[in-house]
C-alpha cells in the first residue's frame, strides 16, 4: 500500500487549521493511489484530540508522548513510524515548525522534499507536487525518486473538508535521540498581533504603502467594522516591516495566503510577492491613485482615485445600506 503520513499540530485542545487541511488532502490523495491517510500528534493532550482527525479522513492516528513544539522529537517519532510502516509519502500543512521538521526528516531518511507546495495530484499511482518558482511566475512539477517523498504545503494550500469517519488511535513509544534533548521549550511566545485573524475572514480590507502612515489603517479598520461579521484588516510586507501593522496580518509570499469572498486592496500596488498570497480571493476590489498599478491587471473591480476620500465614503455607504 502507498500510505501517507501527516504531521498534525495541536495546541490547547485544538488542531491547527492547516494540519486539518493536510489530513483532508492526504485522505483524497491516498484514495487515488491505493493507500490510507494516517496522522501523528505529539505532546501532552494529543490523545484527547486525536479522534477528531477521523472526521477529516485519517484512518489511523499515532500519539507520541514527546516534547511538543520542537523539531527533533517530532523527527524521531515520525522516523520510527515511517520505518515500521508502509509509507510512501509524508505531508505537512505548512508553517515554520513544519518546514523545520520536514527538512530534518528528509535528512534523516535520505528522502526527497518539496517545500512551499500549492497543489498535489495523483498520476499513475504516484504523487506529483506543484511548487511555484521564479517569483511565482512559473510552476515546477516535482516527482519523487526516493523511497519516501516529503511534501510541505504552503499555508492555506489545502482545504479542510469534513466527511465523517473514525480513526484508530495508537499510542507510540519513542526513544528520543541525544540531539532531541539539547533544546527545551521554556515558554510559548505569542506573536505581536497574533489575535489578528485574516485566514478565516470572509471579507478582508488590506492596506499598503498608499495609506501613507500607520494612522492610515484607521480607515481600513473603520471599513472592516462597517462590514461587520467575519471581516478583518490585512497588510502588505512593506507596511508591517515599517511597523504600521502587526506581522500576523501580513499577506504575500513571506506572509499568509488567504482566499476570502471579498478582498479590498487599498493603496496596494500588487507586486507578485503580494499577489501570490491573495489571488485566490473570490472577488478583488482595488483602490489606487496610480492607474498603472499592477493590481488592476488581476482585480475584478478597479477604482482609480484618492483612497483617503474613497474609503470614508464607502464606509458610510455600507453603514447606510446595513442601517
Amino acid at each position: 500500500m502507498a500510505n501517507i503520513l501527516v504531521y498534525a499540530l495541536h495546541y490547547e485542545g485544538a488542531i491547527n487549521k492547516n494540519s486539518l487541511g493536510a489530513v483532508s488532502e492526504a485522505s483524497k490523495l491516498a484514495g487515488a493511489i491505493g493507500g490510507e491517510a494516517h496522522a501523528i500528534l505529539i505532546g501532552d493532550g494529543a490523545a484527547d484530540v486525536a479522534g477528531q482527525l477521523g472526521n477529516f479522513g485519517a484512518k489511523k492516528v499515532y500519539t507520541a508522548d514527546a516534547p511538543a513544539g520542537l523539531a527533533q522529537p517530532a523527527i524521531d517519532a515520525m522516523a520510527k513510524v515511517i520505518g515500521e510502516g508502509d509509507y510512501k509519502y509524508v505531508l505537512f500543512g505548512g508553517g515554520l515548525l513544519g518546514f523545520e521538521i520536514g527538512a530534518g526528516l528528509a535528512a534523516r531518511l535520505g528522502a526527497g522534499v518539496a517545500m512551499e507546495v500549492t497543489a498535489v495530484r495523483a498520476d499513475g499511482g504516484e504523487l506529483i507536487a506543484e511548487r511555484p518558482i521564479l517569483g511565482d511566475s512559473s510552476i515546477s512539477e516535482i516527482k519523487f525518486r526516493s523511497p519516501v517523498g516529503i511534501i510541505i504545503g504552503r499555508l492555506n494550500a489545502f482545504e479542510a473538508v469534513e466527511g465523517g469517519g473514525d480513526a484508530a488511535v495508537e499510542s507510540l513509544a519513542v526513544e528520543l535521540s541525544p540531539q532531541a534533548g539539547q533544546a527545551t521549550l521554556r515558554t510559548r511566545g505569542e506573536q505581536r498581533g497574533a489575535d489578528v485573524d485574516i485566514e478565516g475572514a470572509d471579507i478582508l480590507v488590506a492596506g499598503g504603502r498608499g495609506l501613507g502612515k500607520a494612522e492610515g489603517f484607521e480607515l481600513c479598520d473603520q471599513l472592516a467594522a462597517a462590514f461587520g461579521g467575519n471581516s478583518a484588516v490585512a497588510a502588505t510586507r512593506a507596511v508591517v516591516d515599517a511597523g504600521w501593522y502587526p506581522y500576523a496580518a501580513q499577506i504575500g509570499q513571506t506572509g499568509k495566503t488567504v482566499a476570502p469572498k471579498l478582498y479590498l486592496a487599498a493603496g496596494i500596488s500588487g507586486a507578485i510577492q503580494h499577489k501570490v498570497g491573495m489571488q485566490a480571493s473570490e472577488n478583488i476590489v482595488a483602490i489606487n491613485k496610480d492607474s498603472n498599478a499592477p493590481i488592476f491587471e488581476f482585480s475584478d473591480l478597479g477604482i482609480v482615485g484618492d483612497l483617503n476620500k474613497i474609503l470614508p465614503k464607502l464606509t458610510e455607504a455600507i453603514k447606510a445600506k446595513k442601517g
